[in-house]
C-alpha cells in the first residue's frame, strides 16, 4: 500500500478505515541473486557487552543495533501496523540478532515508516524510552499487533468516526487507548505520564512524517517491509531472501 501524503501525516493524520491498518503492507515476489563474496571477519564487541546490546539513533532517524562499523549494513523500513513486518520479525528476529548482528559482521537499522494513522501513535510510544529499547520493543509490538486490531474492531464505527474528527495529539491519544497501545507500553516500563507526553510530542511526530517523506522520495520506498543492504534496495522481503542476501555478502 502506498504511504499517505506528508501533509496528512504531519497535520491531520485522520483515522483510516480498519482495513488500512490490516492491509498496510504487501509482500514482493522474488529476491536478489547475488554471487557469494568471501566471508567477512567477525568483530569482537566492546568489553563486557554483546553487539546486540549496542544501539544508537542514526542521522536518518533510525535505530541501529550492532557494530556501527559492520562491513554489512542491513536497513529495514518497517511499519508497526504492517502484518508482513510482524511476520518478518517473528521469523527473523532470533537468528538475525543472535547470529548475524552478534557476530559484528552485520548491523541492523530499523527506520520506522508511517503508512497509516495507526503508525504515528505506535511509533511515538515504541520510541518513548531510551534508544537501546527500541529494537526490542518493536519486536514485541509486532508480536502483540493482533491485539491492537482486535481492540480497534471492538470499538465500533461510531467511536472510530469520533476519533476521526479529532486533531493531533488527541487523535493519537484516542487511537492508542482504543487500540491498547497505551496499555502495551505502560506494561513494559513506560509510566503513563511519560507515554502521554510522548503522544503529545509534535516535533517528533513531524520528524517521523518527514523521515517517511524522505524515504519515499530518496529511496523510493512505497511499502513495508522494504530492505537495503549496504545502501542498495533489494527486491526480497522475506527472511529466507534477506538471510541469503546477507550470506552472499559474506556474513557466515
Amino acid at each position: 500500500m502506498n504511504r499517505m501524503p506528508l501533509s496528512r501525516l504531519a497535520v491531520t493524520f485522520a483515522v483510516a478505515p480498519l482495513v488500512l491498518g490490516l492491509a498496510a503492507c504487501g509482500k514482493k515476489e522474488g529476491g536478489d541473486t547475488a554471487t557469494k563474496s568471501e566471508a567477512v571477519a567477525k568483530a569482537a564487541p566492546p568489553a563486557g557487552k554483546a553487539w546486540t546490546d549496542v544501539v544508537s539513533k542514526t542521522a536518518e532517524g533510525g535505530y541501529l543495533m550492532g557494530n556501527p562499523n559492520a562491513p554489512i549494513k542491513l536497513v529495514e523500513f518497517g511499519a508497526l501496523s504492517c502484518s508482513h513486518c510482524a511476520e518478518f520479525s517473528e521469523k527473523s528476529s532470533a537468528e538475525l540478532r543472535d547470529k548475524f548482528v552478534a557476530s559484528g559482521q552485520v548491523s541492523y537499522e530499523l527506520r520506522l515508516f508511517m503508512l497509516n494513522a495507526l503508525d504515528m501513535p505506535a511509533a511515538l510510544l515504541v520510541t518513548c524510552g531510551a534508544p537501546e529499547t527500541v529494537p526490542g520493543l518493536a519486536e514485541q509490538f509486532w508480536a502483540w499487533q493482533p491485539h491492537m486490531f482486535e481492540g480497534l474492531q471492538k470499538a465500533g464505527d461510531a467511536q472510530m468516526q469520533a476519533i476521526q474528527a479529532q486533531k493531533p495529539p488527541q487523535s493519537f491519544v484516542s487511537l492508542a487507548q482504543v487500540g491498547g497501545m497505551t496499555d502495551f507500553i505502560t506494561s513494559r516500563g513506560i509510566a503513563a505520564p511519560q507515554a502521554a507526553a510522548c503522544l503529545a510530542d509534535g516535533k517528533k511526530a513531524t520528524d517521523f512524517a518527514q523521515q517517511t517523506q524522505t524515504a519515499s522520495t530518496k529511496y523510493e520506498i512505497t511499502g513495508t517491509p522494504t530492505f537495503m543492504i549496504d545502501g542498495d534496495k533489494i527486491t526480497g522481503n522475506t527472511w529466507p531472501e534477506i538471510k541469503t542476501a546477507l550470506e552472499n555478502k559474506g556474513a557466515r
